[in-house]
């Protein structure tokens, strides 16, 4: 087994709309797409973040610009305005998610 870390993979930005965050990750290969294609689930995205995101993640694949996205529903605990987290936007969530670490069989 393997693990790779998303750092090394791609980039990542994120952003945020009420209750939802919009995570984009772009490969910095082709090869790493297809990695990411194959490892990279909504599943995994929402365990990353454990009780951060209470809704659904659905996963969007964007092949011509090999970049997946990740909309996360009842990830800001409501919302900028009702969120009593510290931070309360979706910006700093792409920097989270670009900590995972990929377990890859061999």
């Amino acid at each position: 087994m393997q693990l790779l870390k998303l750092i090394d993979l791609a980039a990542a930005r994120s952003g945020d709309k009420n209750d939802v965050c919009n995570i984009g990750v772009l490969a910095k290969t082709p090869d790493a797409y297809q990695i990411l294609k194959k490892h990279l689930s909504a599943d995994v995205v929402k365990k990353h973040f454990g009780s951060l995101i209470t809704g659904e993640v659905v996963r969007y694949e964007w092949d011509s610009i090999e970049a997946l996205n990740f909309v996360c529903h009842g990830a800001l605990d409501g919302g900028a305005s009702r969120s009593m987290r510290m931070d309360t936007l979706g910006k700093n969530f792409s920097s989270h998610l670009l900590r995972l670490e990929l377990t890859i069989p061999d």
